[in-house]
């Protein structure tokens, strides 16, 4: 019996040891891979315009394809950060440069036009002012994002990241038009440019307003704003000449392209005149900006130059009562009016005049 006991023991203890050990230092499982996030969701709109009207209903992309290659027919498919999965399926369906799939999933671009093959890339900034009550070191002024929007002989595919620039608006009021959208897939591409642009001046119109209310209260007479509050506008607006200032050059070599058609030359030359008068009053930002933090800059010194005038006149003024004290606290034996019963309260006395008449002309001169 003792024997039983005994193996049973030498059997079950380790067992035992070894799931505690498990326990506290558990296996590491096997490492299954995590399949990519497929975005479904990234089909905005997908629609086939014919003669200046959209067909009617929404239909996939693969069978868009197939029915947009009669001649005055072209595809409109409209993405929001789709996934590799997403563009590698799209690219595939519309033959598109296998460099065009990695320049459209990632967004942050900077405006730029070229062509690749037969499709040409025209990539705009997108801008939106975001609203706020009172601008602070970490206020958010402008959002920005981009659009890439791809242009072919019977196709457009519009790419956006980034919540600003939402091109809803742009199709239905296109829609509208039915005497451009049947210029074909360039007219879309002008569309978006005239939207951006519109963003453009809307959001410097508001950050306008946003200048004058921080010049207003730096010259008012109560607290004024902080330093750091004119250094969060001026990244803001960083930012915002990051998206306005490079569409430049992208629009003129637009107009010396042949794709876009004739009719539509026009249309291309206003959006570049609006996009000059944008990049003019972004540009008048920055100088009326520098004037106003150069302003509060010597603001501060002429608060830190009266702050130490303040300082200087206070130690003047104790320096008299410390100076008397002192030559009285040296306990020598002949002293004026030590001996005297009056001369206690004549120290004081003179201390209390000549500390009053020191604050009297400080205060005049307008440094107390």
């Amino acid at each position: 019996m003792f024997g039983w006991q005994r193996r049973g023991t030498a059997e079950i203890l380790p067992r035992a040891i070894g799931r505690l050990i498990e326990g506290i230092n558990p296996r590491p499982e096997r490492a299954t891979p995590r399949p990519r996030r497929h975005n479904p969701d990234a089909v905005v709109d997908c629609a086939i315009y014919t003669a200046g009207a959209r067909k009617p209903g929404t239909v996939h992309y693969t069978q868009a394809v197939r029915q947009a290659r009669r001649r005055g027919t072209y595809v409109w498919l409209g993405l929001h950060e789709p996934d590799l999965v997403t563009m590698r399926s799209i690219a595939k369906a519309f033959d598109l440069h296998e460099l065009l799939v990695e320049q459209t999933v990632e967004g942050g671009h900077r405006p730029a036009l070229e062509t690749i093959g037969d499709v040409t890339r025209l990539v705009l900034r997108t801008a939106r002012y975001v609203e706020h009550e009172e601008l602070t070191a970490t206020s958010e002024v402008v959002d920005t994002g981009d659009v890439t929007v791809l242009i072919g002989d019977w196709f457009v595919i519009t790419v956006r990241h980034g919540a600003a620039g939402a091109l809803w608006p742009v199709r239905q009021e296109l829609e509208k038009r039915p005497a451009v959208l049947k210029l074909g897939p360039w007219a879309v591409a002008y569309a978006i440019g005239n939207r951006m642009v519109d963003d453009y001046l809307d959001v410097a119109a508001a950050v306008e307003r946003d200048l004058e209310r921080l010049e207003e209260e730096t010259f008012r007479p109560q607290r004024s704003p902080e330093i750091a509050h004119f250094y969060q506008l001026k990244r803001e607006m960083v930012e915002f000449k990051r998206a306005v200032l490079p569409l430049q050059e992208p629009l003129d070599r637009l107009l010396d392209l042949a794709g876009p058609p004739v009719g539509l030359r026009p249309y291309f030359v206003d959006v570049r005149g609006r996009l000059a008068r944008a990049v003019d009053r972004v540009a008048g930002f920055d100088d009326l900006l520098n004037s106003i933090l150069q302003a509060r800059l010597a603001q501060v010194s002429m608060d830190q130059n009266n702050d130490m005038r303040m300082i200087a006149a206070w130690a003047a003024i104790a320096a008299v009562p410390t100076v008397l004290a002192g030559i009285y606290g040296m306990n020598f034996t002949h002293m004026p009016g030590i001996d005297s019963h009056y001369g206690y309260p004549a120290v004081i006395g003179v201390i209390a005049v000549v500390c009053g008449g020191l604050y009297w002309r400080l205060k005049r001169a307008g440094w107390l």
